[in-house]
């Protein structure tokens, strides 16, 4: 009885099939590999064994063929070279071809900078000074969960290096949040935020600094903030990014509470991450540059040390209001108030835009980022460089200038912007000359 297979509800003769796909016994190895060949090699190779399968054995066979190419070498099929390498084709073997995989993002401490302790009133803190000591000062202060190493990538733009020629950076660091810091003691009462506003008085005194340029993020904008407010003769310009001016309410209040404790008793935990994550670049980071999400959560699990990082925070969210407002008294020097589009904070600049006088303070919403110094580089120290010049304190680059120094990073990619070569900025909202 013959077995068939059901096709389109009738049955055929396995017979058929088997005649059509079974290959010959004793066939040519090479006629095997012929066989398994499919796409554009098999329909080459096709036409030199259109025969009936039931005559492949008698042609194909390696003895018959090879005795018919000696009798009469017109009688073998002519090929091209193409169609003769693929019936000599082997296994190849690839050698000296190493896979090459993206280096992992990563911060590196700047070798220029120099390391000092400033001794305080409650405390030593570390004082990283970049540049040459005689030129006028630029303090920065950084945000939660960092310290002056995320300074370093927007300082080592190829911008900024042109502009730096005129000024020594000195990057502040709080208490405890240092590169390999130890635990502070757990007598240790962290200072408030105007107490470590405060200790800015030391480092001046330190190094012997008249006034100084404040460029803040986050916490440390607030700190800077607050120093200006009760020495504005020490204070030349603030820029401040995602600077908070009111008190914690009580949703950052309590998120902020349980992040402490977390960071006391199990260290950096995941929701402690996420909440970091959220406030440096606000709601989904991957999404917009997976690396830098990468090394930044890579740089919060390693180098923190959780204890010392929830004193700082437990003084942020205990931060009183700065008490400004344009009626009563507001902040004397000239602020650049910058903040990015996809940042958690930009209702917090808003309402700080709101208390300063809009003579000498400028707002600023950089699009299409959170994290402006690392999303943004270019706009920000275009526009940094602006409002120095706006203010006198540096003479305008030209063009020449720039493009060298911009040569001397390898590959340095960059959107051109549209600029002046001289303007004041002074006004709210911001001249259409900065906006990139």
């Amino acid at each position: 009885m013959n077995r068939g297979l059901l096709n389109g509800g009738s049955y055929m003769s396995l017979g058929q099939v088997y005649r059509g796909t079974t290959v010959p016994k004793g066939p040519n190895k090479k006629v095997k590999k012929i066989l398994q060949l499919g796409g554009t090699a098999r329909k080459k190779l096709e036409p030199l064994f259109n025969k009936s399968l039931s005559d492949m054995s008698e042609v194909l066979t390696e003895e018959q063929t090879l005795n018919e190419g000696k009798k009469d070498p017109e009688k073998m099929p002519t090929m091209n070279a193409e169609e003769t390498a693929l019936l000599s084709m082997d296994d190849i073997e690839l050698k000296n071809i190493q896979l090459q995989f993206p280096s992992a993002r990563r911060f590196s401490g700047d070798s220029n900078c120099t390391e000092v302790r400033v001794r305080t009133d409650r405390g030593d803190i570390v004082v990283a000074v970049q540049g040459d000591r005689s030129k006028p000062a630029i303090f920065t202060y950084h945000d939660l969960g960092l310290n002056y190493v995320c300074f370093q990538p927007f300082f080592n733009f190829v911008d900024m290096r042109a502009l730096l020629e005129n000024f020594c950076v000195y990057h502040v660091n709080a208490p405890g949040q240092e590169e390999g810091a130890p635990s502070l003691p757990e007598d240790y009462i962290y200072p408030t935020m105007d107490e470590l506003a405060n200790q800015l008085n030391y480092v001046l005194g330190h190094f012997g600094i008249k006034s100084f340029i404040g460029f803040g993020v986050g916490a440390g904008a607030n700190i800077l903030a607050r120093f200006a407010l009760n020495n504005s003769q020490k204070v030349d310009a603030l820029a401040l990014i995602n600077c908070t001016s009111s008190q914690a309410g009580w949703i950052e209040w309590a998120y902020q509470k349980m992040n402490s404790r977390s960071l006391r008793s199990r260290g950096m935990t995941q929701g402690v991450l996420d909440y970091l994550m959220w406030h440096h670049f606000g709601r989904y980071p991957e999404e917009r540059n997976h690396d830098l999400a990468q090394m930044y959560r890579m740089y919060f699990t390693r180098n923190v040390n959780p204890t010392n990082l929830s004193m700082f925070i437990d003084s942020y969210v205990r931060r009183s209001d700065l008490g400004i407002s344009r009626d009563t008294g507001t902040i004397k020097p000239p602020v650049l108030n910058i903040t990015g589009a996809l940042s958690p904070h930009v209702d917090d600049t808003v309402t700080f835009n709101g208390r300063l006088q809009p003579t000498n303070s400028t707002w600023m919403k950089i699009s299409d980022s959170g994290m402006v110094l690392e999303e943004q580089p270019g706009k920000i120290s275009e526009a940094f460089r602006l409002f120095l010049q706006g203010e006198g304190y540096v003479a305008p680059l030209s063009p020449t200038k720039i493009v060298a120094f911009r040569r001397l990073s390898d590959g340095a990619r960059r959107r051109p912007c549209r600029h002046s070569p001289v303007i004041r900025i002074t006004e709210n909202p911001i001249s259409e000359a900065v906006v990139c």
